[in-house]
């Protein structure tokens, strides 16, 4: 079957930019960039961009107390962020910022085009007001009991126990976060978008196909509670875009930040003459646009973002991929404990590819939580990429390179398994395109199970030691080396720092579309460790760090 090549452009939810990059936010990148480079092998052409989200009363306040100005932060943040992406080869073509001349020139065009179509409207509202700190306060800088479920300790925009989204007027005995106290009533005027104007087109787009089908139960529950207009601005202090012809009125980050996509994709059509803003982005766009975000903004990126587009002339998603949450040995991951790690820490002590490919076995198409166990996690990949793939390459390469000068058979010793090896990539790419990435891996080693049945029963070992054994020794090893190949041909999006190893030692790029013809009198490299072991001290390091980080006992600037 002869397969279309795609335009895709796919993004993550954008970082905050307040704070570092840590395991919990590496589970979104590492599924998105597994799908991107599944996709790139197929001959599809992917543009994958991400930014930080690099707005708001936090990151102000932040840069407050650390005596420096907002754009310094967010700048040194960023640098952090690309850093960390980078070393866990997150392959995006461009990673950016909101706080850009970019995102600032479309957010005005958004709005003016939403306002001239009769979707902005202002009004005066009351506001809690923290009168100790002088400053209108954010919905996050609030905590008190949900009004609908009555649990405590909830901010003033949604709760984290029912899922329920309200104002931060209806939040119950409310507190400053800032100062711990009251807040007082104050008004002031402000704009909003209409929401509801968009109820029928939101209620078709989000069946059409474009959402899980978990997210779409949920969504319903929104519909049937009526949907609100939505508040877009915030009042001076604020860190942010200024609302055109409204002094001291900014726009609220949840506008601009889903903005930032778009921003950051013209960013790039900047850099590159082959790449062209409007073609991704018009309405009649016949390009494909994913974003992968994690289940706490599903309100956000289905209701609030097709609408702001809709309502702008712009294109709206094609899909929304929505994963859970991380936990650390079956609990919420907790600085206190210890057990908040960073991208970075956990860099200083395992390669990348273990985590990648721990939550590859882990990940599908559904919003279940995973949890990140640690014993699990060693056992795991010891057992499926130590033992049982690289040893495979490890236990043939020895025996090709001494007796055959790295010169692989003519000819593959058992066709029919070399055919069932090919014939599984159908499978294989199906789940690899479905983000079932879990069902992949399965497939995959059960694939290398049989590899090693088939060197386990040749015994090239004994072989080697028998008279005339040249012809079949090399057979039975290439066809090991084969194997092996394909193997790596099917992780090489899950496990790009083993691939560049491996396509060294193979002399030879692993290509999707390569799969059916085997490297016949191909001469290979002298085999070097491709990837040694997990060490429970290792884990034990990177925890006591972590936990040395929270305890103040050790400097890791």
């Amino acid at each position: 079957m002869i397969q279309i090549k795609k335009k895709m452009l796919v993004t993550c939810a954008l970082p905050y930019a307040n704070g570092s990059i840590h395991l919990g936010h590496m589970l979104e990148h590492i599924q998105a960039d597994i799908w991107v480079r599944y996709q790139r092998m197929r001959g599809h052409k992917v543009y994958f961009i991400c930014a930080d989200d690099s707005h708001g009363t936090p990151i102000m306040l932040k840069a407050q107390r650390l005596g420096v100005n907002p754009e310094e932060m967010i700048s040194k943040i960023n640098l952090e962020h690309q850093t960390d992406f980078y070393n866990f080869n997150i392959s995006y073509d461009n990673y950016y910022l909101t706080h850009s001349e970019e995102s600032r020139q479309l957010l005005n065009l958004v709005y003016q085009r939403l306002k001239e179509n009769g979707f902005i409207k202002s009004r005066i509202i009351s506001q809690l007001f923290d009168s100790e700190k002088g400053m209108f306060l954010p919905d996050r800088f609030l905590k008190g009991n949900c009004p609908k479920c009555y649990s405590p300790d909830q901010y003033g925009d949604n709760c984290e126990v029912c899922s329920a989204t309200y104002s931060s007027m209806e939040l119950i005995n409310p507190k400053s976060v800032l100062s711990g106290t009251t807040p007082i009533m104050q008004e002031s005027e402000h704009f909003f978008f209409d929401l509801p104007a968009f109820s029928k087109m939101l209620c078709s787009w989000t069946r059409s196909g474009a959402l899980q089908e978990e997210v779409v139960n949920k969504i319903q529950e929104w519909f049937k509670s009526g949907l609100q207009e939505w508040d877009i601005s915030r009042d001076s202090p604020y860190f942010g875009f200024e609302v055109p012809d409204a002094p001291g009125k900014y726009f609220y980050v949840w506008l601009d930040a889903p903005i930032g996509y778009m921003g950051t994709f013209k960013n790039l059509c900047q850099k590159r003459s082959d790449l062209h803003f409007e073609e991704f982005w018009n309405m009649d766009s016949k390009t494909d646009l994913y974003h992968f975000i994690g289940k706490d903004i599903i309100y956000f990126h289905s209701l609030f973002w097709p609408a702001i587009l809709e309502g702008s002339y712009f294109r709206k998603p094609t899909n929304l991929f929505v994963h859970g949450y991380v936990t650390l040995n079956g609990t919420k991951m907790s600085k206190s404990r210890g057990t908040f790690i960073k991208a970075s820490t956990y860099l200083k002590y395992l390669d990348s590819d273990c985590l990648r490919y721990y939550y590859a076995t882990k990940l599908s198409s559904n919003i279940n939580d995973i949890d990140l166990n640690l014993e699990d996690f060693i056992q795991r990949f010891n057992t499926d990429i130590v033992n049982k793939i690289v040893n495979l390459a490890s236990r043939n390469a020895g025996f090709i390179n001494k007796y055959f000068d790295g010169q692989l058979a003519a000819t593959v010793a058992d066709p029919a398994l070399y055919n069932h090896f090919i014939n599984a990539a159908m499978s294989i790419s199906e789940a690899f395109n479905n983000r079932e990435t879990s069902h992949a891996i399965r497939k995959i080693i059960a694939l290398a199970d049989l590899a090693n049945r088939y060197i386990d029963q040749q015994a090239p070992w004994i072989v080697a030691k028998k008279e005339g054994y040249k012809t079949n020794l090399q057979t039975i090893c290439s066809m090991g080396i084969q194997l092996f190949r394909v193997l790596m041909t099917y992780l090489k999006p899950i496990l790009p720092s083993l691939t560049k190893r491996t396509e060294v030692f193979l002399a030879t790029s692993l290509n999707w579309d390569d799969l059916l013809f085997p490297l016949l009198s191909h001469r290979i490299r002298p085999f070097e460790t491709l990837f040694n072991r997990i060490n429970v001290k290792q884990i034990e390091s990177m925890i006591k760090e972590s936990q040395l980080r929270v305890e103040g006992k050790q400097n890791f600037n």
